[in-house]
């Protein structure tokens, strides 16, 4: 009797449960999509209005794919556990047919944490593939690439080679495009804002004859001087107000608000926050075995299961006192929300920050003690406050002073202490006081914010554009793009960008429309649950936007100016022009696509450096390509040496171990590196971070690098450790 196979994911979590089953069991990662759309071609087969996906096994997954049709023949039972949401369900699905299975009959089994008790009661339960969400992710999948594939050329033809559209992307560029237009359009505008001074404490005017005063009310300064220098030596009866006031506990997280506050407090990009949340879920080493610390990552439910609900009402007990402990549910604002997935939070409740501090890296410590603390908070009671207002009045006008105080402290005794209490002097009700003064102040009124990316993804959130697998992908395509660049962490669109999203606008307002785009997203959910039919969808979508695009082929002008050289092409005889491309300008032959002859822009007058050629002895000179200026001799084309302009560090005394070459430091955007400089013939590199140590067994080089949460220098040679 052969063995029970278990097909998951990723190879972290295969690990993970392997540890958990016995020796019945064989744990097998898929590495992600195992079939996909081929890339070449627009891969989707449209026959009497229905479309068939042309799926093909991706060359990176041949390999998996063979040793997985292997080891299912073998098994006793195949069980598909994918990550339960629709990307899972369909590489659930994918698998089934690769391994030649009907994808119905399948066992299904699927959980939130990657626990042994959570593994083990998922075994207990399996079910079927649902095949309305494997649908709904293919209805999205198809929809893409009708988007990609038949929008894209087009851009690419009419502005600029190397351009995309997408149903998502072109929606969340344009609320950034929109953005900037405001910040571009926008006209400052004066207003003034007058200052009682009472016992040292500013209080501000807020009616003044009986009218209650609004922001811009106040225009001029010889407006305000004139009501300053008028209430100034005036008399005012005080009247006091107190009510309280709760804060809250906050919800626990889901996918969203993760990488909106990861982003805000950590300073972590969306991208890097759902990396780190991958290996917490997958599985860590702890001081209980390595297993997963926090639930499923991609999630837009605040559901909290009962268990875990009651464990961490336990621990605000015996860590805080009952007066603390509240059980709270939450609903998500989301229509098409999984109220059947958990939200993201701790799997083992008792495992706190602090007990995991030696065994994750600093990032996943943040990260978890954020997740952690959230939780805990979300079964708190609500924080309780006093506002006091201070009124300060007479029939000329109204001043207004406001403080607070913490009653309660409530979730905040583990979420984080709120702001300090703005205490007010003593004042008594009824008292008559004069102003110490009475001051105006200048103001102007500023520009919107531009987009965070944890502001972007609120903005698509509450708008229903995308879903939580989709968020972090969208924002890192838009810089890959090179459609926004991130300034001071702020999302800054590039004219291309502008050029991209008018042509848009003009010709193809739905694609960009977020009421159009989230509609969309609803649909999905509605095939999701069986309630739309999906090829109906894609038939709706699919006809009436091919003819768009055919018609604004022929009625979209071309926006690529080609301007002449007065040169001919040395291939073709054509002549030659300067167009426009991803990385700037460059020379390309008008005769294009017939001929593709192309170069970039030399200088007129070539920087020469105090450099020989140590091939022809010719004197150097500073050029530029792609990847920026670079030596070559000046004796091209006889000669086509070519030498880096700013050569890396040499290390002295300090050799490759594997073929004598030299070592130099190297940078990439992960920072500094060591590698041999005879790279590519010799492919030693060293990832760890240089210090300038040396080690006492071999005399080689040392690095710096973390090893089971604690900083080490490692020998690259010998691997000789040593803390730090």
């Amino acid at each position: 009797m052969g063995k029970k196979l278990i097909i998951v994911e990723s190879p972290a979590k295969a690990r993970t449960i392997k540890n958990f089953l016995g020796k019945d069991y064989e744990v097998i990662a898929s590495k992600g999509h195992i079939r996909d759309l081929p890339k070449s071609s627009f891969g989707i087969k449209v026959e009497e209005e229905r479309f068939i996906p042309q799926y093909r096994v991706t060359k990176d997954h041949q390999a998996i794919a063979k040793e997985l049709k292997e080891k299912a023949k073998k098994a006793e039972t195949v069980y598909i556990a994918t990550d339960e949401d629709r990307e899972g369900e369909a590489i659930g699905f994918h698998i089934a047919h690769v391994i030649g299975k009907n994808p119905e009959e399948l066992p299904r089994i699927v959980f939130h944490e990657i626990t042994k008790s959570a593994i083990k009661k998922a075994l207990e339960n399996p079910r079927k593939l649902d095949i309305n969400r494997v649908n709904a992710q293919q209805a999205r999948r198809l929809l893409d690439r009708i988007v990609g594939y038949k929008l894209s050329p087009l851009l690419a033809k009419k502005i600029q080679r190397g351009l995309s559209a997408g149903r998502v992307q072109s929606a969340a560029l344009k609320l950034v495009v929109d953005r900037e237009r405001e910040i571009r359009e926008f006209k400052p505008q004066e207003y003034y804002t007058i200052e009682g001074i009472f016992k040292k404490k500013e209080a501000s005017l807020i009616e003044y004859h009986s009218k209650k005063l609004d922001k811009l009310d106040i225009k001029t300064e010889e407006e305000a001087k004139k009501i300053a220098e008028e209430l100034k030596p005036l008399e005012y009866s005080v009247r006091i107000e107190k009510k309280k006031s709760v804060s809250k506990s906050p919800a626990p997280f889901m996918t969203s608000t993760l990488q909106q506050t990861a982003s805000s407090l950590l300073g972590f990009s969306p991208r890097k926050t759902m990396q780190i949340a991958q290996k917490l879920y997958e599985g860590v080493k702890t001081p209980v075995g390595e297993t997963g610390i926090i639930t499923y990552m991609r999630t837009d439910s605040l559901n909290i299961a009962k268990e875990a609900q009651e464990k961490a009402l336990k621990i605000i007990e015996e860590k805080f006192g009952k007066e603390y402990a509240e059980p709270k549910t939450y609903k998500t604002k989301s229509s098409g929300a999984q109220e059947a997935h958990e939200a993201i939070r701790p799997t083992i409740p008792e495992l706190s920050p602090e007990e995991l501090k030696n065994y994750l890296t600093k990032d996943e410590w943040k990260l978890y003690d954020l997740i952690y603390r959230r939780f805990l908070a979300s079964q708190m009671k609500d924080a309780e406050f006093e506002i006091q207002n201070v009124f300060f009045e007479n029939e000329k006008g109204v001043f207004k002073l406001s403080g607070k105080k913490l009653i309660f402290d409530g979730y905040y005794k583990v979420y984080g202490t709120p702001s300090k209490d703005e205490m007010l002097p003593e004042f008594k009700e009824g008292e008559t006081v004069k102003p110490e003064d009475v001051k105006y102040t200048q103001h102007f009124t500023k520009p919107p914010e531009r987009y965070t990316e944890a502001s972007l993804i609120k903005k698509l959130e509450s708008l229903g554009i995308g879903r939580p697998s989709t968020y972090a992908p969208t924002i890192t395509l838009l810089q890959n793009r090179n459609y926004v660049e991130v300034k001071e962490k702020k999302l800054h669109p590039t004219e291309i960008a502008f050029n991209v999203i008018k042509t848009l606008e003009e010709h193809f307002p739905d694609i960009v429309d977020a009421n159009f785009t989230a509609n969309m997203e609803e649909m999905l959910d509605e095939i999701a649950s069986g309630k739309k039919d999906w090829q109906e969808m894609l038939k709706d979508f699919y006809f009436p936007f091919i003819e768009l695009v055919q018609q604004k082929d022929k009625e979209i002008p071309s926006q690529k100016i080609a301007k002449p050289t007065g040169e001919l092409c040395p291939e073709c005889g054509a002549p030659l022009v300067i167009r426009k491309g991803r990385y700037g300008e460059f020379i390309a032959c008008s005769a294009f696509p017939k001929c593709k002859y192309t170069r970039p822009i030399e200088e007129k007058e070539e920087k020469t450096v105090d450099v020989k050629c140590d091939k022809c002895g010719a004197p150097m000179v500073v050029k530029r390509g792609k990847s920026g200026e670079f030596l070559a001799c000046s004796n091209y084309p006889e000669c086509k040496n070519t030498k880096p302009l700013n050569p890396p560090e040499v290390l002295e005394d300090v050799k490759c171990p594997e073929c004598g070459g030299d070592i130099i430091k190297r940078k990439s955007r992960r920072g500094e590196f060591y590698g041999c400089s005879n790279y590519p013939k010799c492919n030693f590199i060293s990832k760890y971070r240089p210090v300038d140590k040396k080690c006492p067994e071999c005399g080689y080089l040392m690095a710096k690098r973390t090893y089971r949460g604690k900083e080490i220098y490692e020998c690259i040679k010998c691997k000789y450790r040593e803390e730090v």
